[in-house]
């Protein structure tokens, strides 16, 4: 069962497949990786965003990589991009603990950008609000689900490295 209703009802009324686990608590999408013995390329890492106007989005990478926030601003036409602060994290999502965001910002109308290499994994895994927990489904329904615009704008490999 899923840590928060706001994810799981929507899933259930699509129907859509979905698995959840328990695993020790996590704070960040590589520790999820971790805990649930997962590729951190299978793990969803979702990070808010507010734009220049104060506009808010959602990016959505592998917990494998960093968010290079130039080619969001390109990928999504948002300008003057930065990271939420914890206290906007916190009012726009109440039902979550603290870096245990869903990949799902149309469920609390903010637009979703996925990177399109999470495309390339048959199965995507992400925390859905609770630090305790991992949810696993098909990358199809994902996407179906979340209904996010596609993009490149992580970086990989040594470059997430050195940027981290």
């Amino acid at each position: 069962m899923l840590h928060r209703n706001r994810v799981k009802t929507p899933l259930d009324e699509e129907e859509l497949e979905y698995e959840t686990a328990k695993h020790a608590e996590a704070f960040t999408a590589r520790g999820v990786a971790a805990a649930s013995h997962l590729l951190s390329e299978e793990v969803a890492k979702a990070v808010l965003v507010r734009d220049g106007g104060g506009r808010f989005l959602m990016a959505v990478v592998p917990a494998s990589c960093r968010l290079d926030l130039d080619a969001l601003a390109r990928a999504s036409c948002h300008r003057g991009l930065a990271l939420a602060t914890q206290e906007e994290v916190a009012r726009l999502f109440p039902d979550c603990e603290p870096g245990a965001l869903p990949p799902f910002g149309n469920l609390y109308d903010i637009p979703t950008f996925l990177d399109a290499c999470l495309c390339d994994v048959p199965e995507v895994h992400f925390s859905a609000g609770s630090r305790r927990e991992v949810v696993g489904m098909p990358i199809s329904d994902y996407l179906w689900a979340a209904r996010p615009m596609l993009g490149r704008f992580c970086l990989h490999g040594g470059a997430a490295r050195a940027n981290a």
